[in-house]
């Protein structure tokens, strides 16, 4: 699930942050229902497979999409220890034409927890879409 809300502030206009804020909103509903199926591989398509990827979350910075990956399968082997992902207080900001940057809450539901916290990513548009380049997460106490 995911409950965006949005700010428009580009310089190529609205109508453009607009259709950019869709492809981005696409990229992390897409991430989510990866992730509530139990499929982190997919989960991880919503990533620049780039060795300049960035990932920074509790006390570690993990730079390389393929460092990152590792972290999530090693933190994430199974889809109880998954649980169910949700999304919210989503803002949209367009930086440049071709990059953007979200901010937001995550939560998940487990069996035997709760955990949440927010995130700041940067995305970036390629080619083949818009992907997360860099991404800090946070976990609240």
């Amino acid at each position: 699930m995911i409950r965006a809300l949005g700010v428009c502030a580009v310089l190529s206009g609205c109508a453009a942050s607009a259709n950019h804020r869709a492809a981005i909103e696409k990229v992390l509903s897409d991430q989510v229902e990866a992730w509530n199926r139990g499929d982190v591989e997919r989960f991880l398509e919503g990533y620049w497979k780039s060795d300049r990827t960035v990932f920074a979350a509790e006390d570690k910075i993990h730079r390389g999409f393929e460092a990152m990956a590792e972290r999530y399968r090693r933190s994430f082997p199974t889809r109880d220890a998954m649980g169910t992902l949700t999304f919210s207080e989503l803002t949209f900001e367009s930086i440049e034409e071709d990059q953007a940057v979200v901010t937001g809450r995550w939560a998940l539901e487990r069996a035997q927890d709760r955990p949440g916290g927010a995130f700041t990513l940067i995305f970036r548009r390629f080619p083949e879409g818009w992907r997360i380049v860099h991404d800090h997460t946070s976990s609240r106490p």
